[in-house]
């Protein structure tokens, strides 16, 4: 179903002047109002798209992740769910892209759902890739797919944090070798 060109420059709108909010203060101060200030929109024309402030956050969340499954897939194996550099490298390009809307995510104090939700994402990643031979023989593999979920995550958020002190490219190359290093991707 094709969305309507006016509801979907309505619903960016909204976004934009969501996720610039959520940048400037905590998601519990921010407020229908200040929302419709910033979107310089009708508070009816918001609540005509999204319940309260909640449902739009869930609703961002959801489109980001969503967009950011498509990009991390692999272009060159449609059917395979583990990770090339390709994908880790357009995946880094996509954090970039988005500094804004990470950041916020990751900055603001009243998002932990959305660290926890990326860690999930990473987690059903690494289970299906993790290698329990040679080097990761006799690890226990869901402390082994924690660790290294946690680990990139956590190299992820340090990274957008400090506003992306190394570039894209160098950060998803380093991220693949590790990766290698710990047998984590199938090859």
């Amino acid at each position: 179903m094709k969305v309507d060109r006016r509801i979907k420059k309505t619903r960016d709108a909204i976004t934009k002047a969501f996720i610039e909010l959520m940048a400037e203060k905590d998601f519990e101060e921010i407020t229908i109002n200040q929302l419709s200030e910033r979107a310089n929109l009708n508070r009816g024309t918001i609540y005509l798209h999204y319940a309260d402030k909640y449902d739009l956050l869930d609703k961002c969340i959801g489109e980001q992740f969503a967009e950011l499954m498509k990009v991390c897939g692999s272009k060159e194996q449609e059917d395979v769910h583990f990770p090339t550099l390709e994908s880790l490298i357009a995946t880094s390009e996509y954090f970039e892209k988005h500094f804004l809307f990470y950041s916020s995510m990751l900055t603001n104090k009243g998002m932990p759902s959305f660290r926890e939700r990326l860690h999930e994402v990473m987690v059903e990643g690494i289970n299906e890739q993790v290698n329990l031979d040679d080097l990761n023989k006799g690890f226990n593999k869901e402390f082994l797919v924690q660790f290294m979920a946690s680990a990139i995550v956590g190299t992820i958020e340090w990274w957008i944090k400090n506003e992306m002190p190394i570039p894209a490219k160098i950060m998803a190359q380093e991220i693949w070798e590790l990766l290698e290093r710990n047998q984590i991707n199938k090859k």
